[in-house]
């Protein structure tokens, strides 16, 4: 998604461009909703509406997320956030993944700059001084003045131009399943902090469907993949009630959840955003917002660079991206793990404190107004693609 933003950033413009994808995207499925989905903030919005491709999700499918309630699930702390009491229509949207990555791919193939190679499998990656080389396994050469990686947590162009990468496991899984609940979720976004870690309910945009991610510590999260349809569903009815009856849920699925931030963003003739650059537990849901603002200020930097005839992909230019997104992305990361190490935390006297926090926060709220004019993207050192005119 991140990778094709990039593209899309780049379209009508005078460089020329080519997105390498291993595999062909699987169109977002008709009745059944897909498995992963994405907390859109406003400013990834207008990163949309800026390139082209708003339409094509609107066209598919989008929910807003007009409040969220978050709670304990042991004491009685709440807080919850609503996009009424900063003058916002929403805060978020959720999407699918699938849906997200159909409209980018079907904007930027209508660009005649970008050329979109698929499917492909890369067999070698060389940088010199005035080029990177990506020799693919089918014999083909391309070369570039610049080589960008949005090949995720595991990137393979991280580490073939040696930039190192520090981290931990988070020694959990994310559940994923999508639901439907007794009572209509209201676009509201629900997360109950559970001793072995948060559950979340998102609303989708049929008002009793819900996606669901459980983030589980290791041991319990594979205790509730082996259970059957029926005993999954009576564990998620003891955890979450706040909607009523659980009528049904959807196959699941599951994946790791860990930090990763690369050393550096940058290196000779290369870049990277998005996971390849960085990953943050999902509990606030900023990964992906995170890696469309790292494509927009990006592309903002080389077209910038470009028109006063710079070589884009020089390390002075690529560090003035590097500058403006790694202290933002730090901030998040070390935030959201905070925020897991801090609800995690079974010492004594910790969930006192909890609970006082977020009822403190509740109250208070010129505090909890900034969190959500932060956490929807509407503060903070933004690319001009993600500033928008005005409101909805």
């Amino acid at each position: 998604m991140v990778g094709s933003l990039l593209a899309c950033a780049l379209g009508d413009s005078y460089l020329k461009v080519a997105v390498l994808e291993r595999t062909p995207a699987i169109p977002p499925p008709e009745e059944e909703y897909d498995l992963r989905v994405s907390a859109i903030t406003l400013a990834s919005r207008a990163i949309f509406e800026a390139i082209g491709a708003w339409r094509g999700m609107e066209a598919r499918r989008i929910s807003t997320v007009q409040a969220m309630h978050v709670w304990e699930a042991v004491g009685s702390g709440s807080i919850r956030f609503d996009s009424a009491e900063i003058g916002e229509p929403c805060l978020a949207y959720i999407i699918e993944n699938s849906v997200i990555l159909a409209a980018l791919q079907e904007r930027l193939q209508q660009f005649i700059n970008v050329h979109y190679l698929c499917p492909l499998e890369v067999e070698e990656i060389n940088i010199f001084e005035d080029n990177a080389a990506v020799t693919l396994k089918d014999g083909r050469d391309l070369r570039a003045r610049l080589l960008v990686g949005a090949d995720g947590a595991d990137s393979y162009v991280r580490q073939a131009v040696g930039i190192d990468a520090s981290g931990f496991s988070f020694d959990q899984k994310g559940i994923v399943a999508t639901v439907i609940t007794e009572k209509p979720h209201g676009h509201v976004a629900r997360q109950r902090f559970l001793s072995t870690g948060p559950l979340a309910f998102l609303p989708l945009d049929e008002a009793h469907t819900s996606s669901i991610v459980w983030s589980a510590d290791t041991a319990r999260a594979e205790e509730l993949l082996a259970l059957d349809d029926a005993a999954f569903t009576a564990q998620l009815q003891e955890a979450f009630d706040a909607l009523g009856k659980i009528r049904s849920v959807s196959p699941r699925a599951a994946f790791p959840l860990a930090l990763t931030h690369a050393k550096a963003y940058t290196a000779t003739r290369t870049a990277l955003i998005g996971d390849a650059a960085h990953t943050v537990h999902p509990l606030a849901g900023q990964g992906v917002n995170l890696g469309f603002l790292d494509a927009a200020t990006l592309a903002e930097v080389l077209l910038e660079a470009g028109a006063k005839k710079k070589d884009i992909g020089s390390l002075s230019v690529l560090r003035r991206y590097e500058r403006r997104r790694k202290g933002d992305n730090l901030a998040m990361l070390a935030a959201t793990s905070g925020f897991k190490l801090l609800f995690g935390s079974s010492l004594p006297g910790v969930g006192f404190l909890r609970n006082l926090g977020m009822d403190l926060t509740d109250a208070a709220t010129p505090i909890k107004n900034l969190i959500m004019r932060r956490a929807s993207g509407l503060a903070g050192d933004l690319p001009k693609l993600a500033r928008r005119v005005q409101a909805d």
